[in-house]
């Protein structure tokens, strides 16, 4: 009975100790719950003020530029996916079709390629009958179009990015300004006066700076695509004019 006592002592301890440490999990369990969503909510909600603040006329016009810009550069990255071709394998397939059927074989493996690169390739061809020089010409002119089709709208984007923080720019300023009229019109500076309207000039600012490097990023990708396929256009037609050289041997 003496053993007894003692180990239903320590048993007891040990569920009571169990049950202490598995009400404060819950605990803190509930807490991180209760935390996360106000955590969440705190953010969109300390956004959607700071981009109140910062005055609708300007921020608007950020906004209008971030989603303008942001729309050129997904329809211009999805055109640029879907000009880009398997040079290689295009050039292998033209090679062989100008080898067993000839330049209508050849046509129409560029007829059924997508790309610019196909469409060069198809113009050249179709001017192979006349002469590698004829042919050579329609390759360059060619170029020239396909090339002005891949820069299509690129502009627009650098323009967004240049005058997003311009925006910001001018909403500082005119921020400042107010500041100033409020310190003349009351004769006495006061941090609590003027912290609102400087407040809102930095606003403006850090909006325009985030919408132009967000806009650059994409920018700098799509030149970096469009270069990519450029240079595959110009190694593609000195092999045409190359292929066609050795065809008409």
């Amino acid at each position: 009975m003496k053993k007894l006592f003692p180990s239903l002592a320590v048993a007891g301890a040990f569920v009571a100790g169990t049950n202490m440490v598995s009400a404060k999990v819950a605990a803190v369990a509930m807490i991180v719950q209760d935390a996360a969503p106000e955590a969440e909510k705190g953010f969109t909600q300390v956004l959607k003020e700071m981009f109140i603040q910062g005055g609708a006329g300007f921020m608007g016009i950020v906004l209008l530029c971030l989603i303008l810009g942001l729309a050129v550069a997904i329809e211009r990255i999805i055109y640029l996916n879907m000009a880009s071709t398997n040079t290689a394998k295009l050039k292998q397939q033209v090679e062989d079709a100008l080898a067993s059927g000839g330049v209508e074989a050849a046509k129409e493996v560029c007829r059924n390629t997508k790309g610019p690169v196909a469409s060069i390739y198809y113009q050249g061809l179709d001017r192979a009958g006349e002469s590698v020089e004829s042919a050579e010409k329609a390759v360059v002119a060619y170029g020239g179009v396909q090339m002005g089709q891949l820069e299509k709208n690129v502009s627009w984007l650098s323009l967004f990015i240049a005058i997003a923080p311009m925006l910001g720019f001018m909403g500082t300023v005119i921020g400042m300004i107010q500041a100033f009229q409020k310190i003349a019109a009351v004769g006495n500076l006061s941090a609590s006066l003027i912290a609102g309207d400087i407040q809102v000039a930095l606003l403006t600012t850090v909006f325009g700076l985030i919408t132009a490097i967000i806009l650059q990023i994409f920018y700098n990708y799509i030149i970096a695509k469009i270069d990519s396929i450029v240079n595959d256009m110009e190694d593609s037609s000195i092999t045409l004019i190359d292929m066609l050289v050795d065809h008409k041997k």
